[in-house]
């Protein structure tokens, strides 16, 4: 999935994009396969730095934004929830920004908030308040923990809107890979009865979220994926299939879907090895039928992640659609 780690930009162009690896169609490098998801779990999250040397930190954050690193946002028993925030330096005393969140992947077993610090800090330039989260992951904590998460740090968002600017009525949230599903979990379990709301905090502020983006998300988990795929599934879940198909069909965004969701923009990859592309397409299906606005955008031959070019062009089309959205309210 990719090579041996040989980058095709160099290093200056590398950090802040969303792929610094070598992405070869048709065949599967399963070393590579294992960063893939262990790591930084999509060729679709931006490394702030390469993946192999220490990060960065002290050019994180450029001189027209600031930012803070690991703030808590909530607590899960004796674990802490941190995430770091990026946001304009210049603002109104009472201005109110729309705010985005912003969802790692790495199969909910891997990754970290850092794999989207430079999309963040993007976002922070174009007028969001954004912050990019860590989750509990699998096998050490199941479903629903990371879902839980996720929504404590929306809530935690709204706690804050007064002292970091943001619009409660105007948050997004942005994902890839696991972190696409959680991002389309979070759009879909817009109600309170939905559930699935935790105890990290701020059980006073509602979790939903208005605009939704994912990168080759899977949405319904009971569907059947690749051999290594499943194992990711079942030890997220916590089992198969066949002996937890309630926690399956819990777990999967489709469930959810009615036509109080919010607008969401999917990218999905028809050579996909890890999600299959029918997977956007039942969701897009689910979203028609509720009548949900948005768009569903299939890129032929692409896999897990996008080569730099089509790449840019996604990220260039998602902030289009954010800023669509945010002046719609």
């Amino acid at each position: 999935m990719a090579n041996s780690g040989e980058q095709i930009l160099p290093k200056n162009q590398v950090r802040g994009l969303p792929m610094a690896r070598e992405f070869k169609r048709g065949s599967i490098n399963w070393r590579g396969l294992r960063w893939l998801l262990i790591v930084s779990g999509a060729l679709v999250v931006l490394p702030t730095a390469n993946a192999d040397e220490p990060s960065d930190k002290s050019d994180a954050a450029p001189p027209e934004i600031e930012s803070q690193e690991n703030v808590e946002y909530g607590k899960a028993g004796d674990v802490s929830l941190k995430l770091d925030l990026y946001r304009p330096k210049q603002q109104e005393p009472d201005a109110r920004r729309p705010a985005l969140v912003f969802i790692h992947g790495g199969g909910w077993q891997g990754g970290r908030k850092e794999d989207f610090g430079g999309l963040a800090a993007d976002a922070a330039r174009r007028g969001y308040v954004a912050v990019t989260i860590d989750y509990r992951l699998a096998p050490q904590h199941h479903f629903p923990a990371a879902v839980e998460d996720c929504k404590c740090a929306v809530r935690w968002l709204r706690a804050h809107a007064d002292s970091l600017g943001v619009d409660p009525e105007r948050i997004g949230a942005i994902g890839g890979s696991a972190g696409g599903h959680l991002v389309m979990m979070l759009g879909t379990m817009n109600k309170k009865e939905d559930g699935l709301e935790g105890n990290g905090g701020w059980p006073e502020q509602p979790s939903n979220v208005q605009v939704v983006v994912s990168y080759v998300g899977p949405t319904d988990l009971l569907a059947d994926y690749p051999p290594i795929s499943q194992r990711i599934v079942e030890r997220f879940i916590g089992g198969d299939r066949d002996s937890m198909r309630d926690a399956y069909r819990r777990a999967s965004p489709v469930t959810y879907v009615d036509a109080s969701d919010p607008p969401m923009l999917l990218f999905q990859g028809t050579k996909d090895p890890l999600v299959p592309f029918e997977q956007a397409y039942l969701m897009a299906c689910a979203l028609t039928k509720a009548g949900v606005p948005g768009r569903v955008e299939l890129i032929l031959g692409a896999g897990h992640g996008f080569a730099p070019p089509e790449m840019k062009r996604t990220i260039d089309a998602t902030f289009a659609f954010l800023d669509r959205w945010r002046r719609s309210k």
